[in-house]
C-alpha cells in the first residue's frame, strides 16, 4: 500500500481514497463444506494487507459470535453466515451492495 495515498490520487483526502478502493473491489461470499459436514463461509476479493484483512475478520467474528481466520488472502468464518456477512460489509465497512455477490 502507498504510504501517502494523496500523492497517487492528486491530493484526495484519505476517506475518498479508501472509498474509491472499496468501490473497485468485487467480493464473493460462498459456503464451503469441510470434514464431518462442517460449514465454512469464505469471503474473497477484499484487497488489502494481511493486517487489514485480520481487522475485518476480527470485526466480523465479534459481530457474528463465531470463530474464523485469514488464509491466503481470504477470510474464513465457521458456520453459514453468507447473508449476514454481506449486510455487515455494506453497513459497517461501506462496501457497495452491487459489488458483493453471494454464491449459493
Amino acid at each position: 500500500m502507498v504510504s501517502d495515498p494523496s500523492s497517487v490520487f492528486g491530493g484526495l483526502p484519505p476517506e475518498l481514497y479508501e472509498q474509491l478502493i472499496r468501490e473497485q473491489q468485487f467480493i464473493k461470499i460462498r459456503l464451503d463444506r469441510r470434514k464431518f459436514g462442517k460449514e465454512v463461509t469464505i469471503i474473497e476479493g477484499i484487497t488489502g494487507s494481511t493486517s487489514e484483512l485480520k481487522q475485518i475478520a476480527s470485526k466480523l467474528k465479534s459481530k457474528l459470535a463465531t470463530g474464523g481466520t485469514v488464509k491466503e488472502g481470504r477470510i474464513e468464518l465457521q458456520g453459514d453466515h453468507r447473508h449476514r456477512v454481506k449486510q455487515i460489509l455494506i453497513e459497517e465497512f461501506g462496501f457497495p451492495p452491487e459489488n458483493i455477490m453471494i454464491i449459493d
